[in-house]
C-alpha cells in the first residue's frame, strides 16, 4: 500500500502535471513530488479532495490489496458499534465481484455474512429500544412485546416460529454432500438437540462417531443423556473426559454451560474457573463473560464488574488490543453495571 505510487499513477493518468496538479489544491509543486518519493504524505484533510480530483474513492487512493482490505472490512466489523451505510455498500460490491472473479474462494462471503449479521444485530438492538420506548409510553401496547421478545432473541411459546427445521434439512444435505465434514455433523446434532428431536441427533451422533475420534463425540453423548434427562450419567461422562484431556479447556465449559442452565449457579462458576485455567493464551473470554453474567443474576454487582474488567484485561494482554467495539461494549456494560451498585 503506497499512496504516493497511487497519486503518480493517476495524475499521469489525468495527464498533468505535478505543477498543475498543486495549483489546484493551492499547494507547492515540492510537496506533490515529496508525496510521490514517498517522502511524505498528504493530509489526511486532504483525501476528500484527492479522491474528487482523480474521480476515484479514497480506497482507491490507497491502492489496497485485497487480502488488505478484506482485513480491514474484518475489522471494521469487529471494531466499530455501526457500520457506515455508505461503507457498506462499497465493501459489499466489492466482496461480490472479488467472489465473482475467485469462484473457489469463500471468503468473501464468509465476509459478507459476517457483516450481513452484523447489520442484524445493530436493527435488532434498535427495534429492542423503539418497542422498550412504546411500552413505556404504552405498558398496554400489545404487540410491542412480541417485537421486543423477536429483537432480543427472548422464548416464544409458538413451535412453528422457533423450530429449526429449515436448517436442519440444510445441514441435512450439507452432510450428504460433505459426509466427513465434523463442523457440519456438529451444527446439524445441537439443532436436532434444541428441537427435542433426540432419536435423530442419536443417529447422527453415530455417524459423528464414524468420521470423529476426538473428545467430541463422548461429549455429545453427555449432551444426548443430559437432554434425555439422565444428569448424573452426562455429568459422569464429561468429568471422565476432563480426566482424559485436561488440556482441554471447552469441557470444563460445557459442563459449567449446562450446570448454569440447570440453576447451578455456584457449581457453574466454579467450572468456569477451571475453563480459564486449563486455557492457554490467547484465551477465549465466554467463560468469563458467563462468571460476568452469573454475578449479576446473584445481585453481585461488584462480583460482575470485576469479572468484566477480568475480559478486559484478557484482551489487553493476551490479544493485544484495547480499543474498538469489542472493548467498548465491556466498558459500557461495566458502566451499566456500576449504576446498580
Amino acid at each position: 500500500m503506497n499512496i504516493g505510487n497511487q497519486i503518480k499513477a493517476l495524475r499521469l493518468k489525468k495527464s498533468v502535471t505535478q505543477e498543475a496538479m498543486a495549483e489546484h489544491f493551492g499547494i507547492t509543486a515540492q510537496a506533490v513530488s515529496k508525496w510521490e518519493c514517498g517522502t511524505s504524505v498528504p493530509d489526511i484533510a486532504l483525501l476528500p479532495e484527492l479522491s474528487a480530483y482523480f474521480g476515484v474513492t479514497i480506497d482507491a487512493l490507497f491502492a489496497l490489496d485485497d487480502e488488505t482490505r478484506m482485513e480491514r472490512i474484518q475489522n471494521m466489523i469487529w471494531d466499530e458499534q455501526f457500520l457506515n451505510p455508505a461503507a457498506v455498500e462499497n465493501e459489499r460490491a466489492f466482496l461480490l465481484e472479488k467472489a465473482r472473479r475467485e469462484p473457489e474462494n469463500g471468503r468473501p462471503h464468509e465476509l459478507l455474512a459476517d457483516m450481513e449479521v452484523k447489520l442484524i444485530q445493530e436493527h435488532q438492538g434498535r427495534a429492542a429500544e423503539y418497542a422498550k420506548e412504546a411500552l413505556r409510553r404504552n405498558p398496554n401496547q400489545v404487540e410491542a412485546h412480541s417485537l421486543l421478545v423477536q429483537a432480543m432473541e427472548g422464548r416464544c411459546w409458538d413451535w412453528g416460529y422457533t423450530n429449526h427445521t429449515a436448517l436442519i434439512r440444510y445441514y441435512e444435505d450439507f452432510m450428504a454432500k460433505n459426509p466427513t465434514n465434523w463442523h457440519g455433523v456438529m451444527w446439524l446434532f445441537d439443532q436436532l438437540i434444541d428441537d427435542y428431536r433426540f432419536d435423530e441427533a442419536e443417529k447422527w451422533l453415530n455417524v459423528f462417531a464414524e468420521i470423529d475420534t476426538s473428545f467430541r463425540v463422548p461429549m455429545y453423548r453427555g449432551v444426548l443423556q443430559w437432554h434425555r434427562g439422565n444428569k448424573q450419567e452426562a455429568y459422569r461422562i464429561w468429568e471422565a473426559l476432563c480426566q482424559q484431556y485436561p488440556e482441554r479447556w471447552n469441557l470444563p465449559d460445557i459442563i459449567a454451560d449446562y450446570l448454569a442452565r440447570d440453576g447451578r449457579y455456584d457449581e457453574s462458576v466454579k467450572w468456569y474457573r477451571k475453563a480459564l485455567e486449563v486455557a492457554k493464551p490467547p484465551r477465549y473470554v465466554d467463560p468469563i463473560v458467563s462468571i460476568a453474567q452469573i454475578l449479576e443474576l446473584q445481585g453481585d454487582y461488584a462480583g460482575a464488574i470485576a469479572a468484566r474488567e477480568e475480559e478486559l484485561e484478557i484482551y489487553k494482554t493476551e490479544w493485544n488490543f484495547t480499543e474498538g467495539e469489542t472493548a467498548d461494549a465491556v466498558r459500557r456494560d461495566i458502566e451499566r453495571l456500576k449504576k446498580r451498585l
